[in-house]
């Protein structure tokens, strides 16, 4: 087993000659809740979406448990371990809370079935759709969702909605859960109620999740440690009390 769950080593991006982000190297330890920030324009969904295939490195690669994933789509790079939350919730709004549960369970091995079973509506179908649900429900109770379950996800509101997207991600059975400001938007009580499920997440299913966080209270309450970004490039990193109170941390954030 590789020492770190996740490592990039001198990952970078060019678009045209703007270098989105260059010699970015990270290393997070299994378990470990691990926060990506730095100021707006720094480069850290940039760096998502390095790590999820939406863009292909121009520079350096990256490891899963130490297993290189550079240049995989993003469909290989979720089954190889690898799922992750957006910025602006992206839920299929016309379907159940539960069926979009069940569309992250779709992929899973102990849920195929083919083509012609599902077509035929073979026995196998009807008995894999149960199991899928009963998993689905089982994941939606972890966030208090399952009595909203046969609602609209478009109907629910804000912060119901950013957890049934994190447990659509958790369906995918990933070893890695990237989390993009899951805390925006959300009034104190969501936050800490959030803190606590990602806590929970971590420890009851042996999860490793790295978060862009701006909510800097969120971030030193949560994470272990910490990756700084300013410009594409990595400003500060360790443990996140000391980097926080790094003086080229608080300039980047707050000028002079």
């Amino acid at each position: 087993m590789a020492e770190y769950i996740l490592e990039t080593k001198d990952l970078g991006i060019s678009f045209g000659g703007l270098k989105a982000a260059q010699d970015v190297n990270i290393r997070i330890k299994k378990n470990q809740i691990y926060g990506l920030i730095g100021p707006n324009g720094a480069g850290k969904t940039t760096i998502f979406n390095l790590l999820t295939g939406v863009y292909k490195p121009t520079a350096g690669t990256f490891y899963l448990d130490g297993e290189e994933l550079k240049g995989l789509p993003q469909d290989k790079i979720n089954h190889k371990g690898i799922a992750r939350t957006f910025q602006n919730i992206r839920l299929f709004n016309n379907m159940t809370v539960v069926r979009n549960v069940m569309v992250g369970l779709h992929d899973r091995p102990e849920f195929h079935c083919s083509v012609l079973e599902t077509l035929l509506r073979l026995p196998r179908y009807f008995k894999t759709e149960r199991a899928m649900r009963e998993r689905a429900k089982e994941l939606l109770r972890i966030f208090d969702l399952e009595e909203d379950r046969n609602n609209l996800a478009c109907n629910l509101p804000y912060g119901k909605q950013r957890k049934l997207e994190i447990a659509r991600a958790l369906a995918t059975n990933p070893k890695l859960l990237l989390l993009d400001e899951p805390a925006a938007g959300m009034n104190p009580h969501e936050t800490e109620d959030l803190v606590k499920t990602i806590q929970f997440i971590r420890d009851s299913f042996d999860m490793t999740i790295l978060l862009i966080e701006h909510d800097m209270k969120f971030v030193a309450g949560l994470c272990d440690e910490i990756t700084v970004l300013n410009f594409g490039t990595v400003l500060a990193e360790g443990d996140t009390k000391t980097a926080l109170s790094d003086p080229a941390v608080i300039k980047a954030y707050i000028g002079g």
